[in-house]
């Protein structure tokens, strides 16, 4: 069985410091770089946001295309990435789930790869990692949430709580790094 890790927004705005940043956001990205060698793909996501994006009626203005918060964390072993996917870059939309990418068929990806087994890991855990990973389970792939490798927003407390507790209801298996 093939399996795939998927880094969900590891960016520099959603990293402390950033424009829209994750408290110990940057903290991912080592127990990330670890465990990437354990996978047959690593396919990462980018918010791709054009400057008059609607997403920013929502949020303060972050990952706007080509600049240096949409980059990805200048730690994370990008080197080890198969596809980089682009999302949110239509001006109309949210682009929340790695399977709404604009540049690539993250679905036909892993289908054309074998991938049945997806874990997902990355920013931010109540927002676009539960998109992604419930989106994944939807469709079918055996789904893993790595939760030494995810950080959340909670805008609200214990969002994060709430997104884990919607993941695994929906059929995602939640795991450590090391039970890779």
């Amino acid at each position: 069985m093939k399996k795939a890790l998927l880094i969900v927004d590891v960016q520099n705005d959603f990293c402390p410091g950033g424009a829209l940043g994750v408290k110990d956001g940057d903290k991912v990205v080592p127990v990330i770089n670890r465990i990437m060698d354990r996978f047959d793909l690593v396919i990462s996501s980018q918010d791709w946001h054009p400057a008059d994006s609607v997403h920013f009626e929502k949020w303060p203005v972050h990952c706007v295309a080509g600049t240096r918060g949409a980059e990805l964390h200048p730690d994370l072993e990008t080197g080890k990435i198969d596809l980089k996917l682009l999302k949110g870059t239509d001006n109309k939309d949210d682009g929340y789930s790695a399977f709404e990418a604009t540049n690539a068929s993250l679905t036909d990806f892993l289908h054309e790869n074998q991938i049945q087994h997806l874990y997902v890991c990355g920013l931010a855990t109540d927002y676009c990692v539960k998109a992604t990973a419930l989106d994944a389970a939807t469709q079918g792939f055996h789904t893993y949430v790595v939760t030494d490798a995810i950080a959340p927003v909670n805008a609200q407390p214990s969002d994060d709580k709430k997104a884990l507790q919607e993941m695994y209801t929906k059929g995602c298996m939640l795991i450590e790094s090391e039970e890779i």
